[in-house]
């Protein structure tokens, strides 16, 4: 057996799949789509204080540049 991943175009077509389930030709396995997570809540709290620290520094120093050049 294989597992394939469709997305389906038209709303009929989950009625033809569950037909299709009916006559024992495919099985329709549900997945649940996962909500769209923010990166800020992904990430929050995974860095030690102080690496996060010398990230926030860097990147501060690196925009002041950015902007001293302009």
């Amino acid at each position: 057996m294989e597992t394939v991943l469709i997305q389906l175009t038209s709303s009929g077509t989950m009625k033809l799949l569950n037909e299709l389930e009916e006559l024992n030709l495919l099985r329709v396995i549900k997945k649940e789509t996962k909500k769209d997570i923010l990166l800020s809540e992904k990430y929050a709290n995974q860095l030690p204080v102080e690496i996060a620290e010398q990230l926030q520094n860097h990147i501060e120093n690196s925009r002041s540049e950015w902007d001293r050049n302009l």
